[in-house]
């Protein structure tokens, strides 16, 4: 299967942020997840055709390619979101990554009420001292020796995005949120995000698509916030991702490698592998290792490693529709998501899921 050939450039001049906006009425905006992941709709985008078909996810093992590579990002979402009091207030943080031994940096709000020295109770025995304020709600916070991932798993919710728009510490909810919000290939800890596309999978349709002698790789990107960042620019290119790191084993070097050199389709579940497997391409191949990317895919990028794309819908003017649009092309999947919203698809993390080939 060749290459996917790099998108056009909208004609007229550059690419502007606006240039990637589409109307969505918010009640199709998934608050809950499916009672069953392999539920969830798809929508097929032929890229050859220009062809939009409509399908379901439990027929995705049945669309791939026996011969293929489905390469999959086993990274585990951090129960990253927890409430603690500074003084008489009570303030609610992300926890973000740790930045050495004992330090979190974490986003709070509200903010202002947290100066550098101030301590924060969590739970009984978990305290934190403020150890730098940052801009936009920035902290590191100073635990001591304190096992801070064992706490979180203990008091922490799942990390939620700001556009579910229900309680973020209703106790009922929290079980199912931490099960839904993890896909079940799930390995190390390392997000604040799931990688939504993998949220549809399920231990039965892993087996089946083994079953079809498809080749399933897995890789690890620590989805931080570079992945959910808002773009404030006017103009695309003037934006800049944050760093995310990642990590390719060499098994999965190999099989991308080869499965390019003998000309069998590789599927990426979700954008976040398609960032990892092109940032870890150079001179011709995927090199395996750990490290970190900043890449912005957007149309005009040329693509190398992959070249079929298991995604979810994505919100207006985001970094994840412009990898999309550059996989596809910006005019067809600009057509295509207004007709996700006329079949009234379910979007963004807990929504329905959208096949490129």
């Amino acid at each position: 299967m060749p290459f996917p050939r790099p998108s056009p450039a909208i004609p007229g001049g550059p690419l502007r942020v606006a240039d990637f906006d589409y109307d969505l009425p918010p009640g199709l905006i998934a608050q809950h997840p499916l009672p069953r992941r392999e539920d969830s709709r798809m929508m097929v985008v032929d890229r050859t055709t220009g062809r939009v078909g409509h399908s379901r996810f439990r027929d995705f093992p049945g669309r791939l390619d026996p011969s293929g590579l489905l390469v999959l990002n086993d990274v585990k979402v951090i129960p990253a979101r927890a409430w603690g009091r500074g003084g008489e207030a009570k303030i609610e943080f992300l926890f973000l990554r740790e930045v050495r031994p004992g330090s979190w940096e974490v986003l709070c709000r509200p903010a202002r009420r947290l100066r550098a020295g101030d301590i924060v109770a969590f739970a009984p025995g978990l305290e934190a001292r403020v150890e730098e304020v940052g801009e936009e709600g920035r902290r590191v916070l100073g635990f001591g020796p304190a096992d801070v991932r064992g706490a979180l798993r203990k008091i922490g919710y799942a990390p939620l995005p700001p556009y579910i728009k229900r309680s973020r510490e209703d106790e009922s909810l929290r079980p199912n949120d931490l099960e839904r919000y993890q896909t079940v290939f799930a390995g190390k800890e390392g997000a604040i995000a799931a990688p939504t596309a993998g949220l549809h999978f399920t231990k039965n349709a892993l087996a089946e698509i083994e079953d079809r002698g498809v080749e399933v790789r897995r890789v690890t990107l620590e989805v931080g916030l570079a992945t959910f960042q808002p773009v404030r620019a006017e103009s695309v290119e003037d934006h800049r991702m944050l760093e995310e790191r990642y990590s390719v084993p060499p098994g999965t070097a190999r099989a991308v490698n080869t499965a390019r050199a003998e000309g069998r389709p590789v599927t990426a579940v979700g954008t976040t592998v398609v960032r990892t497997l092109e940032s870890a391409w150079k001179d011709g191949r995927v090199r395996g290792g750990r490290r970190a990317t900043d890449l912005f895919i957007h149309p005009g990028f040329e693509f190398h490693a992959v070249d079929r794309l298991l995604t979810n819908f994505h919100l207006p003017k985001s970094t994840l529709l412009m990898l999309v649009a550059a996989f596809a092309g910006r005019d067809l999947i600009l057509r295509a998501y207004r007709e996700a919203v006329r079949e009234r698809y379910r979007f963004f993390s807990y929504g329905d899921c959208m096949l490129i080939i």
